[in-house]
């Protein structure tokens, strides 16, 4: 059974499909243009980050066209590096790492490393791949990084569900174990069974098996990191549905124990509560500061 409440099971195409489409629930705008703005959002952050910060772009992490990272270089350097990893949204099939520098400024000026991951977004990619992409980015970024002090995930909509994916890791098929500090889960999916039937999945082709053993939901017995602070962060104006998915994934790993606590971002939608973690005083940007001990 679903652990998100299966009164979706009961909701036609129609209202699913309206359920998660973000863009039609922000207040600010019409649907195609919160999304065009959200792209330049994006674009114009990532430039302006690469324009004053030290870069490496295009990192491998593996042999993959798209298993390439960007990471953004604090200029004065510190022998225990504290790390930040971003996964970008777009519903598994937009959206690549060229956009995802936006929110470097604010951390790099602290002296974090901010690293922007790639991944083989559908139809080309299918979730079986990009979540194993996405844990296998971490591997590499920890194996560069010998001194690592701290290490935080953060991840928008599908980029929360593959960070949940990553904190939901076996680690003993892998080299490495990341003790992970911190992970920061903005507007995500955490079950992937109502979407199925939906648009999302028409270029992603996830079965039902697919779906739940991608879904971090169904793994939170997976998780070991007892001492790792988790944020589950949602908007105001995200769906109901989108809303939902945020509760009870935080409902769960409360109730199983975890450091976990629950940020509903007032005057936001499901785009300007990323594209807000430019500005250092923004409120998430200082909760995710305050994790690191950088505040």
């Amino acid at each position: 059974m679903s652990i998100i409440m299966s009164e979706w099971k009961n909701m036609s195409r129609d209202a699913l499909e309206r359920q998660y489409s973000p863009s039609r629930w922000s207040h600010r705008m019409s649907a195609d243009d919160v999304i065009k703005a959200h792209v330049a959002a994006l674009k114009s952050g990532t430039e302006k980050a690469r324009a004053v910060t030290q870069t490496l772009l295009d990192v491998p992490y593996g042999d993959g066209e798209e298993e390439k990272l960007d990471v953004y270089v604090p200029s004065i350097s510190s022998p225990d590096v504290q790390l930040l990893i971003y996964f970008h949204g777009g519903y598994w099939q937009f959206l690549s790492k060229d956009e995802s520098g936006f929110l470097a400024v604010p951390f790099v000026q602290k002296g974090v490393v901010v690293v922007a991951v790639g991944y083989s977004i559908a139809p080309k990619g299918n979730m079986d791949l990009m979540v194993s992409q996405v844990r296998r980015s971490v591997v590499s970024v920890l194996q560069q990084y010998s001194h690592i002090s701290g290490l935080y995930l953060c991840g928008h909509s599908a980029g929360a569900h593959l960070a949940a994916m990553v904190l939901s890791t076996d680690w003993s098929q892998y080299d490495i174990s990341p003790q992970l500090k911190g992970v920061f889960l903005v507007s995500g999916i955490y079950d992937l069974q109502p979407i199925l039937s939906t648009y999302v999945n028409e270029p992603l082709k996830m079965t039902e098996e697919v779906a739940v053993r991608n879904s971090p939901s169904q793994l939170v017995s997976r998780l070991s990191v007892s001492s790792c602070d988790i944020v589950i962060a949602v908007a105001q104006n995200d769906s109901p549905e989108f809303r939902k998915q945020s509760e009870e994934y935080f409902k769960l790993l409360a109730s199983a124990g975890f450091k976990v606590s629950f940020e509903d971002v007032p005057n936001t939608d499901h785009f300007s509560i990323i594209e807000q973690l430019v500005d250092e005083n923004y409120h998430l940007t200082q909760l995710l500061l305050k994790m690191m001990g950088k505040r």
